[in-house]
């Protein structure tokens, strides 16, 4: 079944966009649709979103990556469909409704590992979907954790499988919290300014900046085109700083 292919591939796309490093996958035929009527508890598209409406349950909260990845899943599985407006609508209404509990997440994994229990490269795939989903907003909670683990060991992931996947999430989001850092830390000094200042502080700072840099106010003070030309990438630098430090205090 394609799907879940379809769906690794776009999941790819989100982490390559974010510099993770993942298998690529090639000769996928994308002309293939199916015409599905059927109950969606029997089949993996509706057993796939089921698990990820458990998981996106399990910290309270869907913060904006997550509810765009989960946007991008359901059109990315729609498509897949011939009827996929219908699908698409019925595959959202699924999640919500298995949003309400957590009762039937073994029954949905033992449904889903009958349907892939010939594939277990597919099933360890489905598990690294359902992880970047937990770990999406920066923070692998304990409920988090453990609801994965339950998945995982009633889809039969080895172990060690499972570890090393949230090893490599862990390692992947501590990368990119440290990078983060560092970028805010460049901010503040672009904008000759400090974490501990007020907001007033750094918009005061960030526009005496901008009439120091301003490549039009140089130019009607007679500067040579090499000076406005480096005023000009200057600004470039201090606008992306501001927007990093806006960004981060929530502006």
């Amino acid at each position: 079944m394609k799907i879940i292919v379809l769906l690794v591939i776009g999941f790819i796309l989100f982490l390559i966009a974010r510099n993770y490093k993942t298998e690529k996958f090639k000769n996928i035929n994308l002309k293939v649709k199916e015409k599905f009527d059927g109950d969606l508890m029997t089949h993996e598209a509706g057993l796939l979103v089921s698990l990820m409406a458990k998981v996106a349950k399990a910290d309270g909260k869907v913060c904006e990556l997550e509810a765009e990845l989960l946007k991008h899943t359901l059109n990315d599985i729609s498509r897949h469909f011939e009827n996929q407006d219908e699908m698409r609508d019925r595959l959202k209404e699924l999640y919500t409704q298995q949003k309400e509990s957590f009762d039937n997440t073994i029954e949905i994994c033992e449904k889903l590992y009958n349907l892939t229990k010939f594939d277990y490269t597919k099933r360890v795939k489905i598990m690294e979907y359902l992880l970047n989903l937990a770990f999406i907003d920066k923070d692998f909670s304990d409920t988090e954790k453990m609801i994965t683990e339950d998945i995982a060991n009633a889809l039969k992931i080895k172990q060690n499988d499972f570890e090393s996947l949230v090893s490599n999430f862990k390692a992947f989001y501590a990368n990119a919290a440290k990078n983060d850092a560092l970028s805010l830390d460049k901010a503040y000094e672009l904008l000759e300014s400090s974490v501990n200042d007020d907001d007033s502080t750094i918009k005061k700072n960030y526009r005496k900046l901008v009439k120091k840099h301003h490549p039009d106010i140089l130019s009607g003070q007679g500067a040579s085109q090499n000076i406005i030309d480096e005023a000009t990438s200057k600004l470039q630098e201090i606008n992306q700083a501001y927007e990093i430090i806006k960004k981060n205090r929530g502006l």
